[in-house]
């Protein structure tokens, strides 16, 4: 019995020391398993914070380089402002200088109204004539009517409403007349001057150049109608006066020839191919025209001649009149 009970127990003791033997076994191996993942952790951590330290270290990097380069370009900004302050103070200082030499030069040159005074004068010297013979012969006087024509010509309106004319213009005009007439021979011109206060010097200028002339009257058709007997052709026509010569102007015109025009304010240029403009209702003042056209048409073509001087055509003769007119018959 005893032996049997010795057994049995040993029975019951061995398998209890199995199972505390397989409890510490098991509790051997959680506590080895539980130490791994803890050891992994750590090693997660630690490579963690490595990885941390590092971006913070590329990042106090960046930062400071930032830094830097903000420094670097605070200092070439003020060192490209100090230049170009530098280069402004040294232009300010050149543009000074320069004012002064202008300065200078404009004090010493003439001004504004002595540089109009000498172009006046050289125009004066210019003139065909001097600008007190075109004053005195009242060239320069229009009528109170001004067409469109004449319009640009007209320097102003005196209080009487009497137009003006540009003296320069007038001497311009009649520079341009004398050429354009110069390239006609005497045959091929006629001069048709219908009023009387400009026949005296008609018939001189007729005289002096050769160039025939109709004062008192123009033959109508002479130079359109081949049947009259005193029919010619020519290829310039002088006309002094576009209303009191129009049958000459007309006449002209259909053969196609040119016109040499004389306008007054109250003039149309229709058809002139070159104009004189000036008073033509004055003997004084066609003189002066006709004078200057003889004057440089005799220069132009050497015609040897004694040329009156500009008093002689100035001075207008006493127009007779009618006895009736006298007393108003």
């Amino acid at each position: 019995m005893s032996n049997e009970n010795t057994e049995e127990n040993t029975k019951i003791e061995n398998p209890i020391e199995e199972i505390e033997n397989k409890i510490e076994d098991s509790i051997k191996e959680i506590e080895k398993e539980m130490e791994n993942p803890i050891e992994e952790i750590e090693e997660n951590i630690e490579e963690g914070l490595e990885d941390i330290e590092g971006i913070v270290e590329k990042v106090e990097d960046k930062v400071s380089e930032k830094k830097a380069s903000k420094a670097k370009t605070k200092k070439k900004a003020e060192t490209e402002l100090v230049t170009e302050e530098k280069s402004l103070s040294e232009k300010k200082k050149t543009l000074l200088e320069k004012v002064k030499k202008l300065k200078e030069k404009v004090s010493a040159e003439p001004s504004t109204e002595e540089l109009k005074e000498q172009v006046k004068i050289k125009k004066r010297g210019d003139m065909l004539i001097p600008l007190e013979d075109y004053v005195k012969s009242g060239i320069y006087l229009g009528t109170k009517v001004v067409t469109p024509d004449m319009r640009p010509f007209v320097y102003r309106r005196r209080a009487d409403g009497l137009a003006i004319f540009n003296t320069d213009l007038i001497d311009v005009k009649l520079k341009e007349a004398c050429e354009y007439l110069n390239q006609f021979n005497p045959g091929d011109v006629i001069l048709v001057c219908k009023r009387q206060t400009g026949w005296k010097a008609a018939e001189m200028f007729s005289k002096l150049t050769g160039i025939r002339i109709f004062t008192k009257k123009y033959p109508a058709g002479i130079l359109t109608n081949t049947r009259l007997d005193d029919f010619f052709e020519n290829e310039l026509t002088i006309v002094c006066d576009s209303w009191l010569d129009k049958n000459a102007l007309y006449d002209t015109l259909n053969v196609r020839k040119k016109v040499l025009m004389v306008c007054d304010t109250n003039n149309f240029a229709k058809g002139a191919d070159k104009i004189i403009i000036g008073n033509n209702k004055s003997g004084k003042s066609l003189g002066v025209m006709f004078y200057l056209l003889a004057r440089e048409y005799c220069k132009a073509k050497k015609i040897e001649c004694d040329i009156p001087d500009l008093t002689w055509w100035t001075t207008e003769e006493e127009i007779e009149k009618p006895e009736g007119a006298r007393f108003g018959v």
